[in-house]
C-alpha cells in the first residue's frame, strides 16, 4: 500500500509538470543535459560545469561541517561552564546568529569583513555557513550532554579522571549516540544552505546551474538535474549517518 501511494503521488506530480509545460509550450530537451555533466575530449572525459560546481559544493560542505561542529562544541561547553563570562559570550553568539537570516550574515562577512581582512569568497562562504550551523549544533550537543545520567559524571570523577578526560572518554561518546539523528538533519541542512553561496559569485552547483540556464534557457531540465544531484548528496549523507547510528548502537564503534 505504501509503495502504491508513493507511485500515485509521483505519477500525479509528473502529470502536473507535463501538463504545465504543455500549456507553456515548453519543449523538453533532455538530450542536451549530459554535456553539462561531463565532456569528452581528445584526452578523455572531463567534468562538465555541473559536476565541477558539485565539487565546489562538496568542498564547502565538508569544511563547513568540520568547522561548525567545532564551533558548536565550543559554544555548548561555554554554555555549560560555570563562568558567567563564558556563558554570556555563548548566549550572545547563539541569540545573534539564530535570530538573523543566513543570507544577511553571508553578505555581512563578504561585503564588510572581506575587504578589511582580505578574505576570499570561498573562505567567506565557509565561515558564514560554519557560524550559522554551529549555533544550532551547539544546542543539539548541549542537550545531548545534559541527557547523560549524572551517575556517569560521578563515576568518572571518582575514578580519578579530570574534566577533559570525562568529556572525552565518558560523556561525549554517550551524547553523540543520542544526538546523531538531529546532527544528521543539521548536516543535511548545511548541504542545502550551501546553495546560498552562489549569491557571492562562487561557482558552486547552484551558480553553475544559473549560468547554464541563462545561456541555454533549459530551465526545467537543468534545475531538475541540479535538484536530483542535491537529493543524491543528502540521501547519501543520511544513509551514512544511519549506518553510523546502527554501528554505535551495536557497539561496533
Amino acid at each position: 500500500m505504501d509503495i502504491g501511494k508513493y507511485l500515485i503521488v509521483t505519477g500525479a506530480f509528473v502529470y502536473l509538470i507535463v501538463q504545465g509545460t504543455k500549456t507553456m509550450g515548453y519543449h523538453w530537451q533532455w538530450y542536451r543535459v549530459p554535456r553539462y555533466l561531463f565532456m569528452h575530449s581528445d584526452t578523455g572525459f572531463a567534468l562538465g560545469p555541473l559536476l565541477a560546481g558539485l565539487i565546489v559544493t562538496l568542498k564547502i560542505t565538508f569544511v563547513g561541517l568540520v568547522l561548525s561542529f567545532g564551533l558548536g562544541l565550543t559554544a555548548a561547553l561555554l554554555r555549560l561552564s560555570r563562568s558567567f563570562t563564558a556563558h554570556a559570550l555563548a548566549r550572545i553568539y547563539l541569540e545573534l546568529i539564530r535570530n538573523t537570516p543566513l543570507l544577511i550574515q553571508l553578505f555581512f562577512i563578504y561585503f564588510v569583513l572581506s575587504p578589511v581582512f582580505e578574505i576570499s569568497a570561498f573562505t567567506c562562504a565557509v565561515l558564514a555557513l560554519s557560524i550559522f550551523e554551529g549555533a544550532y549544533i551547539s544546542e543539539i550537543l548541549r542537550s545531548g550532554i545534559l541527557s547523560v545520567n549524572k551517575g556517569q559524571w560521578e563515576a568518572a570523577y571518582s575514578s580519578g579522571m579530570n574534566t577533559h578526560e570525562v568529556y572525552r572518554y565518558v560523556i561525549l561518546p554517550q551524547a553523540l549516540r543520542n544526538i546523531l539523528p538531529p546532527l544528521t538533519g543539521q548536516a543535511v541542512s548545511l548541504v542545502k544552505d550551501s546553495a546560498l553561496v552562489s549569491t557571492i559569485a562562487i561557482y558552486d552547483l547552484t551558480m553553475q546551474g544559473q549560468a547554464i540556464v541563462a545561456e541555454t534557457f533549459l530551465a526545467f531540465e537543468i534545475w531538475f538535474t541540479v535538484a536530483a544531484i542535491y537529493l543524491m548528496i543528502t540521501l547519501s549523507l543520511s544513509a551514512l549517518m544511519h549506518v553510523m547510528e546502527r554501528e554505535m548502537r551495536t557497539g561496533s564503534i
